[in-house]
């Protein structure tokens, strides 16, 4: 056996996995899912996946976000990955299944458990990196120039962060910031992008007295039923689209709520309001604006592990 094989073919394995795009690699649930997986053969090196399925078939056993945090802590890495451990992945069999059979070519029962048990962890130091890499990427760039328009510094960041298949959760907590930074004697809540609204019992993605605001990048009719059900729990419905579906969702909701819902964009949303509080002077807009980021970052920073959501104020925006 050559010296490097072992670590080509498992390298070989991960370059096979699917990526996505807003991680920048794998699934977070494959990767938690092998971590534990990698961690039960050094206590019994059964290369059958049956042998390490839950009740039920369909997850790995042992894996929980509790128990990925301490193989990440015992490799020196303490930041939160994954809260559920990809125990709600359910692509994770299919990715995991062929690490088995890799591992099953290099016939590492052959060694002694000492010398297998290191390769293991070779193994699990390899994924722990690129959980570093995840947690390492770039924070989304916030272009400021005064002489552009509030819309338009939104419209950008907003376009940027879809690029990168970002827009969800930047619009989201974008919106959640503003509220906060409109309204700072109410509570605006502060949920993780992956709560459906459905699941938790959600009226929606924010409550303010009689209003409730959904905000998606992606107008598509189940959104539309969520409004329609605040209507006929007597509240009003606020739909927040970016600028280029404001159109199409307006007439959306003429066909599918009556007209009863209000549709804005979201360009408009937030920079109407941050252009009043600043009382339309280019100084307060400027802080208004370092305001809006602090606390938009603040509130990603508590709810959600992907921290290159965080926006990085540009160096004409440090105080």
């Amino acid at each position: 056996m050559q010296a490097n094989q072992p670590s080509t073919t498992f390298e070989n394995w991960y370059n096979s996995l699917k990526t996505v795009k807003a991680n920048g690699g794998p699934a977070i649930g494959t990767i938690a899912a092998s971590l534990v997986l990698l961690d039960r053969l050094k206590k019994d090196y059964n290369l059958d996946i049956r042998s390490h399925l839950a009740a039920g078939g369909a997850q790995i056993k042992g894996v929980s976000g509790a128990a990925v945090a301490t193989i990440l802590k015992s490799f020196n890495e303490e930041r939160p990955f994954a809260r559920e451990g990809g125990r709600t992945n359910r692509g994770v069999l299919a990715e995991v299944k062929p690490l088995l059979e890799a591992l099953e070519s290099l016939s590492l029962e052959a060694l002694t458990e000492f010398d297998r048990n290191a390769i293991l962890s070779s193994f699990q130091e390899f994924l722990v990196e690129r959980v570093r890499d995840f947690h390492n990427r770039q924070k989304l760039k916030l272009v400021f120039d005064s002489k552009r328009s509030t819309w338009q510094i939104i419209h950008q960041l907003i376009k940027a962060a879809q690029t990168e298949n970002k827009g969800g959760p930047v619009a989201q907590h974008l919106v959640g910031a503003k509220l906060q930074l409109r309204f700072p004697d109410l509570q605006i809540s502060n949920e993780p992008t992956s709560a459906a609204d459905a699941p938790t019992n959600r009226w929606g993605d924010f409550s303010i007295n009689n209003t409730i605001f959904h905000v998606t990048v992606a107008p598509m009719p189940a959104v539309f039923e969520k409004c329609q059900k605040n209507i006929d729990q007597g509240l009003k419905a606020y739909l927040l689209v970016p600028d280029s579906k404001l159109a199409a969702a307006r007439e959306l909701g003429e066909q599918l709520c009556g007209g009863l819902i209000a549709v804005e964009s979201l360009e408009s949303f937030i920079s109407q309001n941050i252009e009043e509080i600043s009382t339309f002077s280019n100084d307060q807009l400027r802080q208004n604006v370092i305001s809006l980021v602090k606390i938009y970052n603040d509130r990603v920073d508590k709810v959600e592990i992907d921290k290159s959501l965080m926006i990085e104020l540009p160096s004409n925006l440090n105080d």
